[in-house]
């Protein structure tokens, strides 16, 4: 029970850090995490959270290539 509630939030920070990504690149916008702590730690820490946004958003571009059968870029 306690494992699958973890998984499902794991699952649920990855695709609110991959949505920010795509945000990013979409529209050029980025959270600054300066503003948000004073601790260089957590800063560091929310810069590689958001890092694995980007590694998420690149696999899945990777994969849509991948299949150009189901998957067409205008």
């Amino acid at each position: 029970m306690v494992m699958g509630k973890a998984l499902h939030l794991g699952v649920d920070l990855v695709l609110v850090t991959t949505a920010l990504a795509g945000i990013h690149r979409a529209t050029g916008y980025k959270l600054n995490t300066t503003h948000l702590t004073d601790s260089k730690t957590i800063d560091g820490f929310l810069d590689k959270y958001l890092q694995v946004g980007e590694t998420a958003l690149d696999y899945a571009a990777l994969q849509m290539r991948a299949f150009p059968k189901y998957f067409t870029k205008d």
